[in-house]
């Protein structure tokens, strides 16, 4: 029997300096989501953001609407859409519409907010808003399953909310909860028995909480009639590979400085440890693969042997090399990494493995059989035409000598 299919794909934020033209680097984010669908990957997450310059896309739905037009395949994702920031209604009403326009190809990521900027701006204290998630994520579970909601909050009333269209997906739309250390989003996708989204996989904190927080969903979701199904999982994680590490290091100094500089100095998360050089730090930490096929296949496997399996692993998407070396990245990991966690290539091992054992066999066979075919000529017509080799091979003799 065949492992589980481990999927791919990339958490789109995105992030893109403000050096660069907006609306090319827009275009480039839809350019990814493309190339992706062409070399096979699964998913492409793609987020909510209204502030801080870097992470551009502002409504997630309409970049999937648009998507889904370009694309035959891939999985389109909100990652994630911000709770406290919409009304529920309206929200459910829009991922349910992307159901249909996709016929199924889209998936519902859902979290707090994660600028702080971004709520401030709207009015939101910090300190409401994963109550607020968990408010408007249990509302908008059962609106997604078709189902009528009467619920009074101090920020939002629902009353005999429906959709007007069952869902197109069956029971509902997929949906995810984002989650990095705080068990928050692991006791809210327990309690509803929704897919997690680990944000951070591969950072010290974010490794060392895998197995923890899934433990924390599957308590929640034991205790409300739920299972946890770890194919629903998703671990998120930045990496860039080549043909060599040399080549990797040097392709991520094109970007890896910005990407830093937003994260320590805009977005105020500290996420790469200091040190001379950041390189090497975040590859000796594990915080980033930046290396080569085998590095990135020996990452996952290391995140499978913590967290006790899960069913996708998502780029944490970035511009730390130019956009061809980034391309690069994305086929080089489809074309040698994904296929060892996909079991691809099983059963062309096996028959190469099967016909190399019984090469002499076959060999012998088919000689055998020309041999016949040969001879059986001979009978007939003689060996006139025959070359002398080819009678020598058949009757054992060797050929005159040719003057």
């Amino acid at each position: 029997m065949l492992p589980q299919r481990l999927r791919f794909g990339a958490f789109i934020a995105p992030f893109h300096p403000i050096d660069e033209n907006p609306t090319l680097a827009l275009d480039r984010d839809m350019e990814l989501v493309e190339w992706m669908d062409k070399l096979g990957y699964e998913e492409a997450w793609i987020g909510e953001h209204h502030s801080a310059a870097y992470e551009l896309i502002a409504s997630p739905e309409i970049f999937i609407a648009a998507a889904a037009q370009r694309t035959k395949h891939i999985r389109l994702g909100t990652g994630v859409s911000s709770l406290p920031y919409h009304h529920p209604l309206m929200l459910a009403d829009r991922i349910n519409q992307l159901d249909h326009m996709t016929r199924g190809r889209v998936m519902f990521g859902v979290g707090p907010g994660a600028l702080v900027s971004d709520a401030f701006m709207m009015g939101i204290p910090p300190h409401t808003q994963r109550d607020r998630m968990d408010e408007a994520l249990a509302c908008m579970v059962k609106l997604l399953r078709g189902e009528a909601v009467t619920y009074n909050s101090d920020w939002f009333e629902l009353a005999n909310a429906r959709l007007q269209m069952t869902p197109y997906s069956r029971p509902s739309v997929e949906i995810s909860v984002a989650s990095q250390v705080s068990p928050t989003g692991a006791r809210a996708a327990g309690q509803h028995g929704l897919g997690l989204l680990s944000l951070g996989a591969t950072s010290t904190a974010g490794f060392n909480a895998l197995a923890s927080n899934w433990a924390i969903a599957e308590e929640q979701a034991k205790e409300h009639g739920n299972v946890m199904d770890r194919s629903a999982w998703r671990l998120v994680g930045p990496m860039h590979i080549a043909e060599t590490r040399e080549q990797a290091m040097e392709d991520v100094r094109f970007g890896l400085e910005k990407w830093i500089y937003y994260f320590r100095e805009i977005a105020n998360l500290p996420v790469v440890p200091e040190g001379p050089d950041p390189v090497k730090t975040m590859i000796e930490t594990g915080m980033a693969v930046i290396g080569t096929p085998d590095d990135a296949a020996a990452r996952i496997q290391q995140l499978q042997d913590e967290s006790g399996g899960f069913g996708a692993f998502l780029f944490m998407d970035h511009n730390w090399a130019n956009w061809k070396r980034k391309k690069n990245s994305y086929e080089l990991f489809a074309r040698y990494v994904a296929p060892k966690f996909q079991a691809l290539n099983v059963n062309r091992q096996a028959s190469m493995d099967w016909v190399r054992e019984n090469k002499d066999e076959f060999t012998g066979q088919a000689r055998a059989a020309v041999g016949a075919r040969i001879v059986q000529h001979m009978q007939e017509k003689g060996a006139e035409n025959i070359r002398p080799e080819i009678v020598a091979m058949i009757t054992g003799q060797a050929p005159p000598e040719t003057k």
